[in-house]
């Protein structure tokens, strides 16, 4: 089945949803070129993700989609706390912050009963998930709402697993993607292969329609995960220097210099694998870091750091967020690439 079939859109365009660069703006505008818009939620409390949802609905009367986190929130451990603090230390010295500037974790929340009690009134036509899914009797609520459920799946295992909770789609997430790897059956990087490898091995082995992501940037991309069996693309990196995105611009300019031809999976600024573009912080305590506390516990002592670095003009200690082919990026409107993406 054609991702358009499924999702009732008019292109194979699924605009990856990307949690701290874009809004409801972003998604309003590839869902009404056509494509699939993504409102990224984990980060929104319910507040926030009631005015993104009422102003999203009023911007498109098109398909859209929410995307939510499943992770399992960890037990805090001061010892594991100390020692990160420990080794971005000589960073706030440098800067001339003091540590008391640390302020309580961010708002990364999985999907709960009360978010979606603030959901259900929208009745979204597509909700998708990212670190598997959430519990059962939190799925079968979605569907009950007549959602399309997706779900990213970094493995062939993960696919299947998917496919055997009850999944309309399956989102085959290569190792070059930006952002968050949306792996949860395992967190052994090596498993993790490229968009190529990957969208064949998913769409042999499973029924429901495949959605390649990864490294896919212009409309020869899209035409090749469709060759390989995918029924859909989806796309993320290309569209953050589109004027709909809230990129920051030192994560702008990264993205417009040589720098993007470097990124890296990392841990350093959220606790888990995610690809960005190699800075100073990745740089020097290498991507992947042990010190790390917990997925999403890494990121309140880098968040005064990051202030000051972009006060500065620096993205040295940011998250720059980038898959492996940031050549799509390009400062047109969100509805011209997608057009571009299907080839229009």
């Amino acid at each position: 089945m054609r991702v358009q079939d499924l999702l009732g859109i008019e292109l194979p365009i699924v605009q990856a949803p990307m949690a701290g660069v874009q809004g409801s703006a972003l998604a309003a505008a590839v869902s009404n070129a056509g494509g699939l818009g993504s409102l990224p939620c984990a980060m929104l409390d319910a507040d926030g993700l009631r005015r993104e949802l009422a102003a999203l609905t009023a911007a498109t009367d098109r398909p859209y989609n929410l995307n939510f986190f499943c992770h399992t929130p960890p037990v805090a451990d001061a010892a594991h706390e100390a020692r990160w603090r420990a080794a971005l230390a000589p960073y706030y010295a440098e800067l001339g912050l003091e540590p008391a500037a640390i302020a309580p974790g961010p708002a990364r929340a999985p999907f709960s009963h009360a978010v979606a009690d603030v959901v259900e009134a929208f009745r979204p036509p597509v909700v998708s998930f990212h670190f598997g899914l959430p519990a059962s009797d939190l799925l079968a609520r979605v569907r009950g709402w007549g959602s399309k459920i997706l779900s990213s799946a970094t493995t062939v295992a993960e696919a299947r697993w998917l496919e055997a909770q009850g999944v309309d789609a399956v989102i085959a997430q290569g190792v070059e993607a930006g952002g968050h790897r949306g792996m949860f059956l395992t967190d052994d990087l090596t498993t993790q292969v490229g968009t190529l490898a990957l969208v064949p091995q998913i769409a042999a082995a499973v029924g429901v329609p495949v959605i390649a992501a990864g490294g896919i940037a212009d409309a020869r991309g899209v035409a090749a995960a469709l060759a390989l069996g995918a029924a859909g693309a989806q796309v993320g990196t290309a569209y953050l220097l589109c004027p709909e995105a809230t990129t920051s611009e030192v994560h702008r300019a990264a993205l417009k210099s040589e720098a993007a031809r470097h990124t890296a999976l990392t841990n350093l600024f959220s606790g888990r694998p995610a690809r960005g573009i190699v800075n100073r912080l990745i740089r020097e305590l290498g991507p992947i870091s042990a010190e790390a506390p917990a997925f999403p516990l890494a990121t309140p002592a880098l968040a005064p750091l990051r202030a000051e670095a972009e006060r500065r003009g620096s993205g040295e200690f940011s998250p720059l967020w980038s898959g492996q082919n940031a050549s799509g990026c390009r400062e047109i409107p969100a509805a011209e690439l997608t057009r571009a993406l299907a080839g229009l």
